[in-house]
């Protein structure tokens, strides 16, 4: 099995991304776990808290796979004065300045 593969252990279900070997009793950084709940499969990266829901596995890893990436601002990007002005929000009155983001945003 090649290394970016995942593994499925079926005992509440846990995925894992392979990143090394997980023989050696190591914690590793590239942990996904997934579970259903109802009608619905949910995929959290135990790294970052990031979690997803949707009515597939595979949908509720790939929606997992972008909200992590965009957490990791490894995509995405900020919204202009446009299309902030066009949700009817002013720009600015949408500032944090120097103050923290309310700990929601974490």
């Amino acid at each position: 099995m090649s290394p970016d593969q995942r593994l499925i252990r079926c005992v509440g279900i846990v995925v894992r991304r392979m990143a090394s070997s997980t023989r050696d009793g190591v914690d590793h950084s590239d942990e996904i776990r997934l579970w259903r709940e109802d009608d619905w499969w949910i995929a959290r990266d135990v790294e970052t808290g990031v979690t997803t829901q949707a009515p597939s596995r595979a949908a509720a890893l790939e929606n997992l796979d972008e909200a992590v990436a965009l957490h990791n601002d490894e995509i995405g990007r900020e919204p202009t004065d446009e299309e902030l002005q066009e949700l009817e929000i002013d720009p600015t009155k949408n500032r944090t300045g120097d103050r923290e983001p309310p700990d929601v945003l974490d």
